[in-house]
């Protein structure tokens, strides 16, 4: 990926209590010619400070921390609205079925694992900044065998205002597929399907993918069927 078309690097804090995981991160990040660390913080009061203060345009937040975890930074961030432009990618230790769905309830925009490759992290960096969410398959598997154990939930606002092709491109998002990947499964434009996400968007209410997942779940539009298959969900 590029830098940005202005020439400006992506902005990126960090956020863990481990200074010797803050340091790496901070040099892995800044290695990279379109990505450069502006500020770190040890706690989750720290990271919502600096938020606030440097407007990143990624935070990669951990999630056990002191003073306020990295679920409750998540939930600040996201719901102050001079932020919101500002997305949060979760990198913890834990794959627990808890973490994951409340880093994402909270408005994380992705979830990675700490024992994921370095290249993983920089292009999990890139794409929550492209705007895509970044769910890898065991962390996708972990949220379809959370909704096997739970019936779906209320009406989801601006469902029943989806066309068809909404509900479809719906159901792939929820299946973590790209635009191109989308695009191909619907033999349809990389353009249509951003269009299509765009209306999706605006008619959930929704801040990102990461959010059309959870709708698309809480809905019951979208019904897993095999926890050790994440590709095994049922269409509208």
């Amino acid at each position: 990926m590029t830098a940005p078309p202005d020439g400006a690097p992506v902005r990126v804090l960090i956020a863990d209590d481990q200074p010797l995981l803050r340091h790496s991160l901070a040099l892995l990040i800044d290695a990279a010619p379109d990505l450069a660390v502006v500020g770190d913080a040890g706690t989750g009061h720290r990271a919502v400070a600096l938020a606030r203060e440097l407007r990143p345009a990624i935070v990669l937040m951990d999630i056990r921390m002191p003073g306020g975890d990295g679920i409750e930074a998540t939930r600040r961030i996201t719901a102050d609205p001079d932020l919101r432009a500002t997305r949060v990618l979760v990198l913890s230790m834990f794959e627990l079925d808890e973490y994951v769905y409340a880093a994402l309830r909270a408005g994380a925009s992705g979830f990675l694992l700490k024992d994921a490759h370095p290249d993983q992290l920089i292009d999990a960096i890139r794409r929550t900044r492209a705007g895509e969410s970044l769910f890898t398959p065991r962390i996708l598997t972990r949220l379809v065998e959370h909704y096997l154990e739970r019936p779906p939930g209320g009406p989801v606002r601006g469902l029943g205002a989806l066309t068809a092709r909404e509900a479809e491109v719906l159901a792939q998002v929820a299946r973590g597929l790209s635009n191109d990947e989308i695009a191909a499964a619907l033999t349809i434009s990389v353009k249509t399907v951003k269009t299509h996400m765009g209306n999706l968007l605006a008619k959930l209410g929704a801040r990102d993918r990461a959010q059309l997942v959870i709708a698309a779940y809480e809905s019951g539009l979208v019904t897993p069927r095999n926890p050790a298959d994440p590709s095994g969900t049922r269409d509208p």
